[in-house]
């Protein structure tokens, strides 16, 4: 019974439940330390200005093709100092580098997704080639946005692998690799199972991670209906084109009433001929849309970093909760569980005084090294908790005021495309009355 409760009573000191007070005076003291260092983006103006198609060769030799993107970076203004105007190229891949660098360095933070790299969720005239000009100018866009989000953070702004990032264009790679994160990398694959063997989950963040796929079924389920609709719409536009093909057929056959046909007409081809450049800005609200449906996978991460430290301090709890059981019985010389070294001492005789003492001071030093090695565990997990939970709360804010201002933009857009089609056919009834 020992082993068995030895565990759970000091996991749960990892997993304490925070009163809403203790968790509000939580998230305003690491704020303050967070934000010591101030936002990179306070100081430093940062864009992808542009992308530029490129031909190389690849690891295995091989022809290919593929597109960097010019990072431009300046002072904002200038008084500030250590910061001079830059411009480097970058590749996706080294961008995707940089993530899983953070990734795993910042375990407890909630990093910023990548924009796709290849198109997904799309009313299918668009083009889902990843060469594509348009696809790969809102790419650009959004890897804009991802260095936006990484120098606005108040932690991962102060990075310095981020920072030369954006100011060393040679040996950036080997510096990130030297940095050793790929062994933590390695480590965290222990988390994949975690889950399934930690007994005592902290309820919060099994309710996070329910959450975020709640959130991504329901981001998913919007944008394919929205690609439906940007379908729809296409074919509706589309079909405005055929009236002002035929009333311009038409009125060269009409003497009276060929005027009015063919203006009637022209606004019927102005109409048709618009839909490309609102389909186009639709796909701005739904990359906006796609980057927080993408951003659940971090949500996710930082629920499996918890169960795997949640995890590692339950082991250690048993560990100790066994050493302790085993100086019981050394004690004692009584073994409250079958073992092969009790059926060995029943058949072969007890051990002398002096075995028992060394193994006493073997035992009380593993003990003391137990102790430590929860009371560590303890603290970090508290400390991964504290820190983790600050940040989910702000992403949380930062989620409901993207996603509430792109909906209303998108309603916006909308009504004002339902405006220009009102005024399409009053401009061509006006047409027609005047024949």
């Amino acid at each position: 019974m020992m082993a068995d409760s030895g565990p759970k009573e000091v996991a749960v000191i990892g997993n304490t439940e925070l009163t809403s007070a203790e968790l509000d005076n939580n998230i305003i003291n690491t704020m303050v330390e967070i934000e010591k260092g101030t936002s990179l983006l306070r100081k430093m103006e940062i864009s992808v200005a542009e992308a530029e198609k490129r031909t190389g060769k690849n690891t295995v030799n091989m022809q290919e093709i593929y597109t960097v993107y010019l990072i431009e970076t300046r002072p904002v203004d200038a008084l500030t100092e250590g910061i001079t105007p830059d411009s480097l190229w970058r590749r996706y891949s080294e961008f995707e580098l940089l993530r899983n660098y953070l990734l795993v360095t910042y375990p407890f933070v909630v990093v910023a997704p990548l924009p796709e790299k290849r198109a997904e969720i799309v009313w299918h005239k668009l083009s889902a080639d990843n060469m594509d000009p348009d696809f790969v100018e809102r790419r650009r866009v959004g890897l804009e946005n991802f260095l936006h989000r990484v120098a606005s953070h108040p932690v991962l702004c102060n990075d310095n692998i981020f920072y030369i990032f954006l100011t060393e264009d040679k040996d950036w790679k080997e510096m990130v690799y030297e940095t050793g994160f790929q062994a933590k990398a390695d480590s965290r694959l222990k988390a994949v199972n975690a889950a399934f063997r930690v007994k005592n989950p902290d309820g919060r963040f099994t309710e996070l991670k329910h959450y975020s796929d709640e959130l991504q079924t329901v981001l998913s389920q919007l944008l394919r209906v929205r690609a439906r609709v940007a379908d729809r719409l296409y074919g509706v536009y589309k079909v405005h084109g055929n009236y002002g093909r035929v009333f311009s057929e038409w009125s060269a056959i009409e003497k009276e009433m060929g005027d009015g046909l063919q203006s009637a007409g022209h606004h019927m081809d102005a109409y048709a001929a618009s839909v490309d450049d609102i389909l186009e800005e639709e796909e701005h609200y739904a990359d906006q849309l796609k980057e927080y449906l993408f951003y659940t996978d971090a949500l996710r991460a930082v629920c499996r970093k918890h169960e795997l430290t949640q995890f590692e301090l339950e082991m250690v709890a048993l560990d100790l909760a066994c050493k302790k059981q085993q100086k019981e019985e050394l004690v004692t010389g009584t073994v409250r569980t079958f073992s092969l070294k009790g059926m060995t001492s029943k058949l072969f005789g007890q051990e002398t005084a002096e075995q028992r003492e060394a193994k006493l001071q073997v035992l009380e030093q593993q003990l003391k090294e137990g102790e430590e090695a929860v009371k560590e565990k303890n603290t970090e997990t508290d400390e991964f908790v504290k820190t983790a939970w600050v940040d989910i709360e702000r992403f949380k804010d930062q989620k409901d005021r993207d996603l509430k201002e792109a909906l209303i933009s998108y309603a916006v857009m909308q009504i004002s495309m339902c405006k220009k089609g009102i005024q399409v056919w009053t401009n061509a009834k006006e047409c027609f009355n005047k024949m």
